[in-house]
């Protein structure tokens, strides 16, 4: 059984005796603490901390970290408080422990509320100490080489969990180590019987395999002895996931996987790795396109090498990645090389490079959770975040922007600042005008054009890609819609008012703030009016309530009959509140009858949506009438902006050419097609049903009239419910 003296011996290679000592300390107060404990194997429970630090010992992770590692279930499983354990070892370590303790509960086994916001407080601990996530990862690393004594459900359970989030997060950090094991371990949990056999199929591979891997190995290396070039050439092995996934995604047998030879060359520096790779370009044939230089463009999680695909021995791949030792310790402990030091040089920290790019994701991940709606939309965020591909960008400056496979100008113009996103109109890429929504490419340089007072569009959450645009721009809409809600919601409580004989000015400046603790709203009076303003609650009923308590009376709510299919109203002189259209998103016109400027309308307020404007002769504000609290008269402003929807079903004789000219004639008198659709009634019969976005009803009938004047157009019929 691995011991204390064990590790000890281990940290003696890069730690001094002191900082031996305090962990030492760490293992025997933990010993103390769960003496008695043990594990569903039956062992101490000591071995799993123990077996964490180790795991973390690989690594060369610093001293606390080891320390939290031996007591990070001490606060949780024992009588041992925070404040005791920062009064024996620091505060640092007890804050390191009290973040591995808060993410001990975490399962990702269904998308609940609770669940998302547990994977909120893994956000909030690594954002005060990225080691806390590291330490996790070795703790779930260690629980899912020990899950045999678990029951299966639970295993496949645990399995679901580590391959869904902790796996993924081991990549994004470049924890190559750990994320290569955990998704193996998972693999075995989750799918035993494929596991093996893939696994067998890998050695008795191997094994057929040897001596050709031996000739490649050999051949490399005597290359770059010739050359006179520091290097040391070792075979790579594919995992059994990896193997898999190729298997099922890419539909390739096993035998056609295995023929691919990995090898990995490790030399001193930068200048080696590039002529190490014209030495093997000279030796074997590259495969065009499968040349990657991420020694130039580093991946996001600080991952560097020279990556290329070469036509060896009869015609067989051969993939070969060359990097530097510093590379090489990047790629498999990613952030925890940042800790790890280089012997000889203990000032200077490998990896300095991907702690600042993991402090810079977990960053934008805090961002996001501000922004983020609820824990839900925020865990879907992050889920998003977890899958970084390389395509990389340059700004006009000549910076090199990392952004997912698939991204666009809106994801590159809210990479560069949340602010550039949410004013961009348009972009340049390599110097031409393109759409916001065409997919980037490596390599393009992209410059995005913004204007003052522009918004972002809910359009855009149709093509955008990164978890940081998705969550920026929901946040924007959102916040618009709640300052829209809260005016809205003002006016329909001021209208109310009147009818009351009362206004907001007259009420006391406190009055609507204490309604709204009464009504338990945490966001005061704007919440108040914001629930008006959505049609969750109705204006005449906040109003009695708000006059309750000041005065008492007898106004009469206005009362709306449906007389020959119209809807009356029968009000008290207060006049109707004005629609001025344009672009809102808590006001709506009505698909069922189109209302334009001009026509007479009524107000409805849907529940969520806010205010429906109809047509006063529609049918279905007819049936809502009923419900005189939500159903009142508007009308148009003097000037009303935008353009608004209006359905035509026309009957033509069949003819070429139909659809051209009358999408000519819309043009030609400033109005746009929205939807256009054509069925035959017979042979010489067409129906074309027409949507149009026109300004107003004088606009429509203008374009009516020109219809009726082509000499095929036998019948025009607007639309209407």
């Amino acid at each position: 059984m691995f011991t204390i003296d064990d590790l000890a011996d281990r940290l003696g290679g890069y730690l001094p005796e002191e900082e031996i000592r305090q962990v030492r300390r760490a293992f025997y107060y933990a010993e103390q603490a769960h003496d008695g404990q043990r594990r569903r194997s039956g062992e101490p429970y000591v071995t799993h901390p123990l077996a964490v630090a180790n795991i973390l010992a690989n690594m060369h992770m610093d001293h606390q970290s080891l320390m939290a590692a031996m007591l990070h279930d001490v606060i949780e499983d024992t009588s041992v408080t925070f404040e005791a354990l920062a009064g024996q070892f620091g505060e640092p370590v007890a804050l390191l422990v009290d973040g591995v303790s808060k993410l001990t509960q975490i399962t990702f086994e269904d998308k609940t509320v609770a669940q998302a916001e547990n994977f909120q407080k893994m956000v909030l601990a690594m954002s005060q100490d990225i080691r806390v996530i590291i330490v996790k990862l070795a703790d779930r690393l260690h629980n899912m080489r020990t899950l045999g004594a678990l029951r299966p459900e639970k295993k496949r359970r645990i399995a679901r969990e580590t391959l869904e989030i902790y796996a993924r997060v081991a990549n994004r950090l470049g924890i190559n180590t750990i994320r290569v094991e955990l998704e193996d371990l998972s693999f075995q949990a989750l799918h035993p019987m494929r596991s093996e056999r893939i696994k067998r199929a890998v050695t008795a591979a191997r094994g057929n395999r040897r001596t050709l891997m031996r000739e490649i190995q050999a051949s490399l290396q005597n290359a770059l002895e010739r050359d006179q070039l520091p290097g040391s050439v070792i075979g790579r092995q594919k995992h059994l996931l990896s193997i898999y996934r190729k298997m099922r995604d890419q539909q390739k047998p096993f035998n056609e996987l295995m023929d691919v030879f990995g090898f990995r060359i490790i030399t001193d520096d930068v200048d080696s790795c590039y002529r190490i790779l014209g030495v093997v370009h000279n030796l074997y044939k590259p495969v065009p396109g499968r040349f990657k230089d991420y020694i130039a463009i580093p991946k996001a999680n600080g991952y560097q090498s020279l990556h290329t695909t070469l036509f060896g021995m009869n015609g067989m791949p051969i993939e070969v990645q060359i990097r530097t030792r510093e590379m090489e310790a990047m790629a498999n402990n990613g952030i925890a090389a940042h800790w790890l030091y280089k012997a000889g040089q203990t000032d200077r920290p490998i990896g300095a490079g991907s702690h600042a790019r993991a402090r810079e994701w977990v960053r934008g991940l805090l961002e996001m959770q501000r922004h983020a709606g609820n824990s839900l939309e925020f865990i879907e965020h992050v889920k998003n975040d977890l899958f970084p591909d390389d395509t990389y960008v340059f700004t006009p400056k000549g910076d090199i922007m990392e952004l997912p496979r698939g991204a666009t100008a809106v994801d590159f113009a809210y990479a560069v600042h949340t602010d550039v996103g949410n004013s961009c109109i348009a972009c340049r890429i390599d110097r031409h005008l393109a759409p916001l929504s065409s997919p980037l490419e490596s390599g393009q340089t992209v410059e995005v054009i913004t204007a003052p007072g522009a918004k972002p569009n809910l359009a855009w959450l149709n093509f955008v890609t990164t978890a940081k645009a998705r969550s920026a721009v929901r946040h924007y809409l959102k916040h618009q819609q709640r300052s829209e809600s809260v005016t809205l919601g003002q006016r329909l409580l001021n209208k109310a008012l009147s009818g009351l004989d009362s206004s907001l000015e007259q009420l006391p400046p406190r009055r609507l703030d204490t309604l709204a603790a009464e009504l338990e709203l945490e966001g005061g009076r704007d919440d108040l009016l914001e629930s008006i303003g959505l049609g969750t609650r109705a204006a005449y009923s906040v109003a009695q309530s708000l006059l309750s308590d000041t005065t008492s009376t007898t106004a009469q709510q206005p009362k709306f009959s449906a007389k020959d299919g119209n809807v009356q109203a029968e009000q008290s002189g207060n006049s109707p509140m004005q629609v001025s259209g344009g672009n809102s998103m808590v006001t709506s016109y009505a698909r069922c009858c189109h209302p334009l400027p001009g026509e007479p309308i009524m107000g409805h307020l849907s529940a969520g949506k806010g205010l429906v404007v109809h047509r006063q002769e529609c049918s279905n504000i007819t049936e809502l009438a009923s419900d005189p609290e939500r159903v009142f008269p508007l009308t148009w402003a003097d000037q009303v902006e935008g353009d608004f929807t209006v359905a035509l079903r026309i009957e033509a004789q069949t003819q070429r050419g139909l659809i051209a000219e009358l999408a000519e004639l819309v043009t030609d008198a400033e109005a746009n097609i929205e939807r256009i659709g054509i069925e035959e009634r017979d042979a010489h019969l067409a129906i074309v049903n027409l949507t149009l976005a026109v300004r107003d009803r004088i606009h429509l009938a203008r374009i009516i009239k020109r219809m009726r004047n082509l000499l095929h157009v036998e019948r025009i019929t607007r639309v209407l419910s």
